[in-house]
């Protein structure tokens, strides 16, 4: 048998580890943002031009490389940041595997253009497809010039299988966002297209955050700050108003870098409890601060997630301290926030001393203020009366005069309702139901651009993202029955809104318009604008509390031939399976 094991060729090699760094264009924004960032540099601008496809360009004014450093960037394991394996345990700065550029050049036309503050003339590289071009001394500023172009242009297979350009300058916007708010104290810009995205400037965390969400978040966001010694817990968090349905505005950061952690989610989650609807997601922006010794940060590729030594406690940390600012902003109630000093003792204990239990509190359900004073014959009847009220007893109600059945119909506390039909029992989702038929009955009339002019008119603080985006979609607004401008900077001013959006509705509406990044076609922008109409006319499962405007959906439902299906696959109902819930017994 011949031999069949081979090396492959460097060119190939470098193709497939570069699979590891640059999965997107996304993923060379943040590792040429971050070589910024530990150059030293007060200013980073960022080039985009088709969402990555075509160029990508990081301009810093940090402390440059010597002609020689230039050249070694490229190479693979070339870094300046460790010696040692050990030194991974010690790093604090962003990157130090020195695979980043060997990877990116190896699927892309990079150029480096690159000056260091005492050099005379600056260096010019050009590398495509990993091999290398020309490398020339050139007039440049102080600092570096990195320019990818033509992603991968050399792996068709890998380029075919990017997003359309909305996803990918989504991912691009994600990455950007997560180095300036790391660092409030650099000048920031980002340019898609020539079109500016942001312009920040250096200034407190809290500006930082308003200048990327905008200012209606500024009001909402409630100062994080706990200092244990050992680890350093600081930032913010919105008051549930500021909550999402969606996830996009949480954010953690360990050591001025971006992570991901399911687990102290949950922190934030559970110091919420009481506070948010069901499904909603609490907004964050949270920094912590801890010897690196005790992080791993080397488990991830990308490095977006991170390992701790003494994850139960920094949890415990997470949730008792957004509890405590909550309370004391008057969003939670609280009794008192002067912490036993036991508690402190544990929490500055020599970590790794193991975890602990929440304390618990035994409640009484059985307990009623009112049977002291009364009667033993008045306790039974006013016990009917309240039991009475916090049961939702099955009523008997004919929905069909021309159906000889009667229908049984209970309202669950989770908003959803128990309802019998054709020998079947089923859950219901009234708020799906009731939106498929506000959808239905929408789409048989023609768009209206009859309006209300509004006796006060109402202003819409935009970021810059939302800024561009009403530019995109303003010539559409008027025939809908819109009336507005930018009056001044950022701040949008509405005067006049169409016939049947109620003024409590408007700024939510404006946020869902602005929610998708970009509309290529007056098509696709109808087609949403619908489709958010229609949600913001629905009713959720929620605003069901009585059985008169429960039967009146089941039946615009059953007119609707009772599908069980939303145009997106959600259910707008399921079956009660009876013969296994007997089992259970």
């Amino acid at each position: 048998m011949s031999d069949i094991i081979k090396l492959l060729p460097d060119h190939v090699a470098n193709q497939i580890a570069a699979g590891e760094v640059v999965q997107r264009p996304a993923s060379i924004v943040k590792e040429l943002m971050e070589n910024a960032v530990d150059a030293g540099a007060t200013k980073i601008e960022l080039i985009v031009r088709e969402a990555g496809r075509n160029l990508i360009q990081v301009v810093d004014n940090g402390i440059g490389m010597s002609e020689t450093d230039a050249r070694m960037a490229f190479e693979r394991h070339a870094t300046s940041k460790i010696s040692t394996t050990e030194d991974i345990f010690h790093i604090s700065t962003k990157g130090f595997r020195g695979e980043a550029l060997a990877s990116i050049a190896a699927v892309a036309q990079v150029e480096l253009k690159t000056k260091t503050k005492d050099a005379k003339t600056g260096t010019n590289i050009y590398i495509e497809g990993g091999g290398f071009q020309f490398q020339e001394p050139i007039q440049t500023a102080e600092g570096s010039s990195f320019s990818v172009k033509n992603l991968f242009y050399n792996v068709p297979a890998r380029r075919k299988f990017l997003k359309n350009n909305n996803v990918e300058f989504r991912h691009i916007i994600d990455e950007f966002q997560r180095v300036a708010l790391a660092h409030e104290h650099l000048d920031f810009e980002l340019f898609h297209n020539d079109d500016i995205v942001f312009r920040l400037r250096k200034s407190s965390l809290l500006q930082r955050i308003i200048d990327i969400f905008g200012r209606k978040l500024q009001p909402l966001l409630v100062p994080i700050k706990e200092d244990l010694g050992w680890v350093k817990l600081n930032g913010f968090v919105a008051k549930p108003e500021g909550a999402k349905k969606v996830r996009g505005e949480q954010f953690f950061f360990i050591n001025g870098r971006f992570f991901r952690s399911a687990y102290f989610n949950k922190a934030v989650q559970d110091a919420f409890e009481g506070l948010l609807l069901p499904g909603y997601i609490p907004t964050f922006f949270l920094f912590l601060e801890l010897d690196p010794e005790k992080v791993d940060v080397n488990i991830h590729p990308q490095k977006t997630e991170v390992k701790f030594e003494d994850e139960n406690l920094i949890y415990a940390l997470i949730r008792s301290t957004i509890k405590k600012s909550l309370g004391i902003y008057n969003v939670a109630p609280s009794l008192d926030f002067d912490r036993d000093s036991s508690i402190d003792a544990f929490m500055q204990q020599k970590p790794n001393a193991g975890s602990f239990k929440a304390p618990e509190i035994s409640v009484d359900r059985n307990y009623n203020p009112f049977m002291e004073e009364v009667s033993a014959g008045e306790k039974i009847a006013m016990t009917e009366i309240y039991q009475q009220n916090i049961q939702a007893e099955p009523s008997k109600i004919n929905l069909f005069e021309d159906e000889d059945f009667d229908e049984d119909l209970m309202r669950l506390p989770n908003g959803y309702w128990l309802f019998n039909r054709g020998g079947k029992t089923l859950m219901l989702d009234l708020g799906r139901m009731h939106r498929l038929i506000v959808s239905e009955r929408n789409a048989k009339k023609k768009i209206s651009n009859e309006r209300h002019a509004l006796l006060f008119s109402l202003e819409y603080h935009m970021n810059e993202i939302e800024k561009n985006k009403f530019r995109s979609i303003k010539k559409y607004l008027p025939e809908l029955g819109f009336e507005m401008v930018i009056a001044n900077d950022n701040v949008l001013r509405i005067d006049a809104v169409p016939e049947g959006l109620k003024e409590t509705q408007v700024m939510k509406f404006m946020e869902n318009l602005f929610d998708i990044l970009e509309y290529k076609t007056e098509d696709e922008f109808m087609n949403f604008y619908r489709n958010q109409w229609n949600k913001i006319q629905s009713k959720s499962r929620f605003d069901f509390l009585y059985k008169m405007d429960a039967e009146q959906v089941i039946k615009d439902f059953t007119e609707l031939g009772f599908p069980e299906y939303l145009p997106n696959g959600k259910r707008c109902f399921i079956e009660i399976p009876l013969e296994e819930l007997k089992n259970k017994f």
